[in-house]
Order: structure tokens, then sequence, then C-alpha cells
């Protein structure tokens, strides 16, 4: 399945994946999405395409912008 809505990709990464949504994790995933020359980014690209990519790129600058204010992504 592939997520179409924030709530649907926090669905998939914390209890799919059960991975929580951490600040730390969030920094860490931005700045491996946001390298287009990391194998990781490339790699994803690949699977998921680059529209993709900047679509879960904009979600985790918005459960960035939540954590940073101290809530829980929603």
């Amino acid at each position: 399945m592939t997520p179409r809505s924030y709530r649907d990709w926090r669905h998939c990464i914390e209890v799919q994946c059960g991975i929580p949504l951490t600040l730390d994790f969030v920094k860490e995933r931005l700045s491996s999405l946001r390298d287009e020359r990391a194998y990781q980014t490339k790699r994803f690209e690949e699977v998921w395409g680059d529209a993709h990519r900047h679509q879960v790129i904009a979600w985790f600058e918005q459960a960035e912008r939540e954590l940073e204010k101290g809530a829980t992504p929603a």
C-alpha cells in the first residue's frame, strides 16, 4: 500500500513498521532523503519515484514541525 495522506504514512511507519516517530529519527530520514547522491535515496527513487520522495519529505517535515513544538505528530 502506498500512503496517500499524512495519516496513512504515519500509520505505515508507526503501526505497520513499528518505528516510533522521534525527532532524531525524523531528522535522520530527512537528511538522507534530501541527499540525492546517497545510495539509499537513489534506491528509494527507483522503487517509489521522485514525486513520492518529495511527498515523503513533506510528511517528515510536518512531523518534524510537530515534534519541535513538543506535540505528538497527529
